[in-house]
């Protein structure tokens, strides 16, 4: 069992910066893929970021392309984004999220059911 627990989050301002963090339980957090993923009202959960095991491999989104960015300290247990130009449409809930099943291929590393375990999400609230 992988327990993630997200901080960070909150309110800001359009064009500021957030940081969200994802603290893994497990004595193999550097084997885990990991991804980080955000739902608003009445919309699917979409992928925002990922990042592959100790190889640091990542991905984005075009929305958020640029302007945010994932990284990992294997030695803390901790997953990280980084969330700069901020725009009222970044909005959401975000969750981070663990794939612990051995290889993930970047072709599936944007689909929700690719991971085992998610985090219990954390308000991003971007004002105009």
């Amino acid at each position: 069992q992988v327990q993630l627990v997200q901080s960070g989050g909150g309110l800001v301002q359009a064009g500021g910066s957030l940081r969200l963090s994802c603290v893994a339980s497990g004595r193999t957090f550097s084997s885990y893929n990991m991804g980080w993923f955000r739902q608003a009202p009445g919309k699917d959960r979409e992928f925002v970021a990922s990042i592959s095991r100790s190889e640091h491999s990542t991905d984005y989104s075009d929305s958020v392309k640029g302007r945010f960015a994932i990284s990992r300290d294997n030695a803390k247990n901790t997953v990280y984004l980084q969330m700069n130009s901020l725009k009222p449409e970044d909005t959401a809930v975000y969750y981070c999220a663990a794939h612990v099943t051995g290889y993930l291929s970047v072709q599936y590393a944007g689909t929700p059911t690719s991971y085992d375990y998610w985090g219990q999400g954390t308000q991003v609230t971007v004002s105009s």
